[in-house]
């Protein structure tokens, strides 16, 4: 059997079997590379390139990735989506895409696509995202149907992301992890300990701290509400560890002022690592990390509460199911040697 190299042949790997495609979202291709079955999708494939078949759906998925609102994604959300796009390809490229303009017919074999990960809800729904969003492309800016039929279709995965924190050895982890650079490492511990949103974060000056506080005028409220962060000695430790680079407190490794989106670009190809593909945290939940972090410190519950602007229960449900023992055990010790003293 002779092979003969053709180019722009995307391959995939999923579940212990090897798929090929003419190109990335293209059409799956037969038989093995260098068989005549092989050869002859790849030049079937190759051909209906050449004459577009406009009223394809596979055509909505190839103007989407052509798309400027493709192209904004971050790089890490683009390699993450480009396989679901693929796998979506392979699904539905075939079909009309007038049949995606009759929600009753069509959600059903949307239903039956996601059920193949109905044991991995977040799964399943992140298939849902991508595909919804390029069904969303499909109605505006393209005008090729009416409505998303995604639109109706209740989410797998519902949980109340209030008592998620990360734990010290998720965090240990985390900055173990080879894509993890000492100035990301160093933006985790100071958002494990101060508690504030990554837009506040990344904008958080020198000037800001004070001898006992940070006090930094909110984004989220416009500067109306200043987050009064006491310096406690946990706090003042990871401080003293950053290195004064520029004017915002933390800095990439380029020593210039992380961005939200930067920052958060680079949490995610941490995240891309196998070990956390399944793993339930946002870098938004180290903000229920920093609250158990002001208990312990012993920061009363309505001064933690006022500082995070959460509800006082909020907080209460945090610290019973992460660092109530704990907390209890330390206070037991403090009296005592109060009573000793």
């Amino acid at each position: 059997m002779v092979k003969v190299d053709l180019k722009g042949i995307h391959t995939v790997h999923a579940r212990g079997h090897t798929y090929r495609y003419a190109w990335r979202g293209g059409p799956r291709l037969d038989g093995e590379p260098g068989s005549p079955e092989f050869h002859k999708s790849y030049n079937e494939a190759i051909e209906a390139r050449r004459t577009p078949d406009t009223g394809r759906f596979r055509a909505v998925i190839t103007a989407y990735k052509a798309s400027k609102a493709y192209e904004k994604l971050a790089l890490s959300t683009k390699t993450n989506w480009g396989k679901w796009l693929d796998r979506i390809a392979d699904r539905f490229g075939d079909l009309s895409i007038r049949q995606f303009d009759r929600p009753e017919k069509i959600r059903p074999v949307i239903r039956g696509w996601r059920s193949q990960w109905e044991d991995k809800p977040r799964t399943a729904d992140y298939a849902m995202q991508v595909l919804s969003t390029v069904l969303s492309f499909a109605v505006d800016p393209l005008g090729k149907i009416a409505s998303n039929p995604c639109d109706g279709i209740k989410r797998l995965y519902d949980v109340d992301r209030s008592e998620i924190i990360w734990t010290d050895t998720d965090i240990a982890e985390f900055k173990a992890e080879r894509a993890c650079s000492a100035e990301l490492a160093l933006a985790v511990d100071l958002a494990a300990h101060a508690g504030l949103r990554l837009s506040d974060l990344v904008r958080l000056s020198w000037s800001h701290i004070g001898e006992h506080a940070i006090v930094l005028p909110t984004g989220k409220s416009k500067g109306r509400r200043e987050a009064i962060i006491p310096l406690y000695a946990d706090l003042r430790a990871v401080l003293d560890r950053i290195p004064k680079r520029a004017t915002t407190v933390l800095t990439s490794a380029r020593a210039t002022p992380w961005t939200s989106s930067g920052l958060s670009s680079a949490v995610q190809r941490v995240k891309a690592a196998p070990a956390w593909e399944e793993r339930d945290l946002n870098f938004h939940d180290l903000r229920g990390t920093a609250a158990t972090k002001f208990y312990i410190a012993g920061i009363p519950i309505r001064v933690i509460a006022e500082v995070m602007a959460w509800e006082e229960e909020t907080v209460e449900k945090i610290i019973r199911r992460y660092v109530g023992r704990q907390a209890a055990t330390l206070a037991l010790i403090e009296k005592l040697n109060a009573a000793k003293k």
